[in-house]
Formats: C-alpha cells, sequence, structure tokens
C-alpha cells in the first residue's frame, strides 16, 4: 500500500535537540523516492538531517523549490548536482516594500544553472506515481492574494507568482504541502483538486502566509470546513493570531523541527 512520510528538518520552531530558523524545509518520501522540499536559508536543514541520520546529499536527487525567497531557498548554495523543479519567475529580484529591502534568492538564475539541473515550470508535473508539483496557481478566491507587501525588480506589486506546492494522493484523498502559500492557500486547495481530480482533501501541512484573525483567516477556516479537510497543521509564516484562531477550531499542533508526519 502507498504511504507517504513528511519529515520536518526546517521549520521557524524547534523540537527536541535540534535547531530552528525562520524557513522550511520538507523532506517527502513516497513511492520509494526521496524529495526535498524548499531548503530553509541556511545549512539547518543539512544539519538536523544529520542528526535525524538523514543524508540529504547522497539521497536526494530532486529539490522542488516552493517559490523564489531566502527563507525557502537560500539553504540551495549548500547543495549541488541535483535536479531542481520550480517556476520561472522563481529568480527574479524582489523586495519589501516597507523598506526596500531584499527577500529574493541569494544565487542568480545562471548560478543555480551551474549547480542544478534546473526545470523551470507554470505547469503541473507529476514527480512520482502519486506527487504533483502544481505549477502556479490560479488565484480564484476572492478573500486571497489580492494585497502584497512585495516589490519586483522594475518597481511593480510582487503578488509572488512563482509560489507553488506540492500534492500527494494517499489513500484516494489529498495531502498538500506548501511552502508559503502567497497564492492562497484555499487557492492551492481548489487547484490541487482540479489537477488530480480528486476532491477529498485528508491533510494540508505548511505555511498559510496568515497573520491576523481577520475576514481572509476566517474565510480560510470555513474553506476548510466546507472541505471537510481531516489534518490541518499551519506552520511557518502562520503567525499566533492565526494559530489561535485555527486552534479554536480543530485543536491543531504546532509544527516542530524533527517532527514525522506518516499518512
Amino acid at each position: 500500500m502507498n504511504n507517504l512520510k513528511i519529515t520536518i528538518l526546517t521549520e521557524n520552531v524547534a523540537g527536541g535537540k535540534l535547531f530552528a530558523e525562520h524557513g522550511l524545509s520538507y523532506l517527502i518520501e513516497i513511492d520509494n523516492e526521496q524529495i526535498l522540499f524548499d531548503t530553509g536559508h541556511s545549512d539547518v536543514f543539512l544539519k538536523n538531517a544529520k542528526r535525524l541520520d538523514i543524508d540529504i546529499k547522497k539521497n536526494i536527487k530532486t529539490v522542488v523549490l516552493s517559490h523564489g525567497h531566502w527563507d525557502h531557498g537560500d539553504g540551495l548554495r549548500f547543495l549541488e548536482n541535483k535536479k531542481l523543479i520550480t517556476h520561472p519567475t522563481s529568480f527574479i529580484k524582489r523586495f519589501r516594500k516597507a523598506d526596500n529591502s531584499t527577500v529574493g534568492l541569494s544565487l542568480s538564475k545562471d548560478e543555480i544553472r551551474n549547480k542544478f539541473d534546473l526545470f523551470e515550470s507554470k505547469s503541473p508535473l507529476q514527480i512520482t506515481k502519486n506527487l504533483f508539483y502544481l505549477g502556479e496557481i490560479p488565484r480564484v478566491n476572492s478573500f486571497e492574494s489580492h494585497s502584497t507587501t512585495f516589490i519586483d525588480e522594475y518597481g511593480n506589486p510582487d503578488f509572488i507568482p512563482d509560489d507553488s506546492a506540492l500534492v500527494a494522493i494517499i489513500k484516494s484523498r489529498l495531502v498538500i504541502i506548501t511552502g508559503c502559500s502567497h497564492s492562497g492557500i484555499c487557492n492551492i486547495c481548489a487547484y490541487a483538486k482540479k489537477v488530480t481530480g480528486i476532491k477529498k482533501i485528508g491533510t494540508v501541512i505548511g505555511g498559510f502566509h496568515l497573520k491576523y484573525q481577520n475576514i481572509q483567516t476566517l474565510e480560510t477556516i470555513e474553506c476548510f470546513k466546507q472541505s471537510e479537510v481531516e489534518n490541518i497543521y499551519p506552520s511557518h509564516c502562520t503567525e499566533l493570531p492565526a494559530l489561535t484562531a485555527f486552534y479554536k477550531q480543530f485543536k491543531i499542533k504546532q509544527v516542530k523541527t524533527g517532527m514525522r508526519f506518516e499518512f
């Protein structure tokens, strides 16, 4: 029987004797393959993997980058000679509106090409029999992804068009794995259903990019309730006010480095 294991290598919250940083990196094990989803912004993912007896450099052949922000992709500096799947826009220069500080990747596209077998796609990709990269997420909901605190290298509002996610099919249900959900977590869920043709969502795990107990958070909670999502694990860029709202509704568990989830 097919199953899925997710190991938390980098997260904002430390677990046990492992390290933490502002970032995200998950090891995905499915269909007898190991996929690295994001790398955080330093070598913390490698240090934690070593403590968990996981050899990233030896065993991982494919890395998926959810989007081109420093806290998800600057750990790429510590890897090489692997296939890298991401959106074509991941490598643009990008900044915060507030202070013009950079939020993009440290490595340029040319540097990435020299280190990795780069595969760019706006369209969904099948990575293994039961694991898919969603590519560019359609923005269809009225309450998500309508404002941004970022600008791109041309001074235009940056809505992070490269923001993507993974979806696994496990026991006829979807497990949706997100990096930051700049495209909207409910938009991601809707597109995962469309791409796979499966309507039942078993689990959603990863960054939801929700910060407040505002209309977007409340609409997201309602979206999950209507979809009858069984397991919800908001992490990384989901801040305390939003986490509190999720806890009231779903009694969520805090995601920490070193945790393993099996489905």
